[in-house]
C-alpha cells in the first residue's frame, strides 16, 4: 500500500455533523482488548497531529498557509472526537487506565521487536519495563477500591507484574535526553516508531495529568500524580529522538504519512466491524490529508514528496498482540538499568556523585511517601499479598516476594533482602 498513489477524497466531503461526529460505543463486556488499545493509540496520534499544527500555525507568517493547515487541523480534531467518544459512558477511569498501560507495554515492545536502531531499540526496552511496572500498580488500586481483576480487562494477553519499581523511574531531567535519528538515513520503519510511541506516551502524560485530579480517592489521586510525572519524562525521552532538523512543512508530511499507517494498519488489523469501518474511513480521509501536506511542501519549499519519504510504500504494518516472552526477556536482563544521559546503564555503574541519586534524595526522600509504594502496600496488609497475573514466576528473583514491595531495583547500587 502506497498511501500517495491512492486517490484523494474531496476534503469537504469530511465535514461531519453532530450526529456524525458522534459513534457508538463499544460494549466494555464484549470489547476485545486491543480494540481499545487501539482507538487510545489513534486518539493519541491525533492528538499528536492536532498540537503540531496549532504549533505549526503559531510559528508562521503566512496566512494563507496558516488557513490550508487550519483546514486539515479542524477535520483531524473532529477524527478525534469521534474516537475518543467510542469509549463507554460505564467505563471507569481505572478501567480505561488498565487498556492505556496495556496499550504502552505492547505497542512498545512490538515496536522494539521490530526496530533496528539500536539507539531507538535501547530507548523502548528501556521505557517499556518502566510501563509495565504502572500496569502492576494501576491493576492493585483496581482490585482494592473497585473488586476488578485487571487480567479480565487484558484479556489474559498481557502479564501484570512488578516491573522496574516506579520509585525508581524518577531520574534526573537530563538523563531524558537522547541522540535523535536522521531522517536522510534513517530506516523508514524507524520514522515511523520513534513518531508513534512519542505520540502514544504523549497520550498518557495528558490523560494522567488531566484525569488524575477527578479520581475519587486520595490514594489514587496522588498516584496519577507520581506517574503522569514518570509519563512527562517518556515523552521528553522519545521525542527526543525525532530528528529536529525537519522544517515544518517536511514534519507535516511525516505526520501525516504517519496517520496514513497507523489508520490502514488498523484497518487490518481491526475485528470489529464497526471500528474498522471507522478505521477505513479516516484512512481515507488521512490519504486526502496527506496530500494535501505534499501540495504543501511543493508550493512553499520546492520539493516534492519523494524527497522526504523515497518510496512511499508502507513498511511492515503495525499489529497489536501479547508479547510475554520478549518483556519477560527484557524485565530478566535490564531491570536493574537507569538513564546515564544519552545511555542507559545498570544503576550500580553509576558514579556514586551522579545526579540521579541527588534527585531520588529529593523525590523519594521518605519512601513511606511514594504513592506507587503505599499503594502496594497497602494492598498486601488488606490481603496478605499483591495482586499479580503471572504465567510463570516473575523473571528477575529480587520481585517475586508477593508479601514487599520492592523499592531498590533500579535505584539501589545493591539490592538486599530488606528491600524485596
Amino acid at each position: 500500500m502506497n498511501p500517495f498513489e491512492e486517490k484523494p477524497i474531496n476534503i469537504d466531503k469530511s465535514i461531519k455533523d453532530w450526529c456524525e461526529i458522534y459513534p457508538k460505543p463499544y460494549n466494555k463486556y464484549e470489547v476485545n482488548p486491543y480494540t481499545k488499545t487501539r482507538i487510545i493509540l489513534m486518539n493519541g496520534t491525533e492528538f499528536e497531529a492536532n498540537w503540531f499544527s496549532h504549533q505549526f500555525s503559531r510559528n508562521c507568517n503566512n496566512n494563507d498557509l496558516r488557513r490550508e493547515i487550519a483546514l486539515t487541523r479542524r477535520i483531524e480534531k473532529q477524527q478525534q472526537m469521534k474516537i475518543a467518544h467510542l469509549k463507554p459512558i460505564n467505563e471507569n477511569i481505572l478501567e480505561t487506565t488498565i487498556s492505556y498501560e496495556q496499550l504502552a507495554v505492547d505497542l512498545t515492545a512490538r515496536l522494539a521487536k521490530r526496530e533496528t536502531d539500536t539507539n531507538v531499540k535501547s530507548a523502548l526496552d528501556f521505557a517499556l519495563l518502566e510501563d509495565f511496572d504502572h500496569l502492576y500498580r494501576y491493576s492493585d488500586l483496581l482490585d482494592m477500591e473497585y473488586g476488578i481483576q485487571a487480567e479480565k480487562l487484558v484479556g489474559r494477553y498481557t502479564e501484570i507484574m512488578p516491573g522496574r519499581p516506579t520509585i525508581s523511574h524518577h531520574r534526573h531531567p537530563y538523563d531524558s535526553i537522547k541522540n535523535y535519528i536522521n531522517n536522510k538515513t534513517a530506516a523508514p520503519i524507524t520514522k515511523l516508531n520513534v513518531n508513534i510511541i512519542t505520540a502514544a506516551e504523549q497520550q498518557t502524560m495528558n490523560f494522567y495529568m488531566n484525569i488524575g485530579q477527578y479520581y475519587t480517592s486520595d490514594i489514587g489521586r496522588r498516584l496519577y500524580q507520581e506517574i503522569g510525572l514518570v509519563e512527562e519524562q517518556h515523552v521528553t525521552q522519545y521525542g527526543s529522538l525525532i530528528d529536529p532538523n525537519q522544517t515544518w512543512l517536511e514534519n507535516l508530511l511525516n505526520h501525516e504519512y504517519t496517520e496514513c499507517y497507523l489508520y490502514y494498519s488498523c484497518y487490518c488489523d481491526e475485528t470489529d466491524p464497526y471500528i474498522k469501518k471507522i478505521w477505513e474511513q479516516f484512512f481515507q480521509e488521512e490519504v486526502t490529508h496527506l496530500h494535501r501536506a505534499a501540495y504543501l511542501l511543493e508550493k512553499y519549499e520546492g520539493r516534492n514528496w519523494q524527497q522526504i519519504i523515497p518510496n512511499g510504500t508502507f513498511p511492515e504494518l503495525l499489529t497489536l498482540g501479547p508479547n510475554v516472552e520478549y518483556v519477560r526477556d527484557i524485565l530478566a536482563n535490564t531491570a536493574s538499568y537507569t538513564a546515564m544521559r544519552e545511555s542507559y546503564v545498570p544503576v550500580c555503574e553509576l558514579p556514586k556523585d551522579f545526579d540521579f541519586f541527588m534527585y531520588q534524595n529529593i523525590v523519594n526522600k521518605d519512601v513511606c511517601t511514594v504513592p506507587s509504594h503505599i499503594v502496594i502496600d497497602k494492598y498486601i496488609n488488606c490481603n496478605g499479598c499483591d495482586y499479580r497475573f503471572e504465567v510463570a514466576p516473575n523473571p528477575v528473583e529480587c520481585l517475586r516476594n508477593r508479601k514487599m514491595d520492592n523499592v531498590c531495583v533500579g535505584r539501589e547500587p545493591l539490592c538486599s533482602d530488606d528491600c524485596c
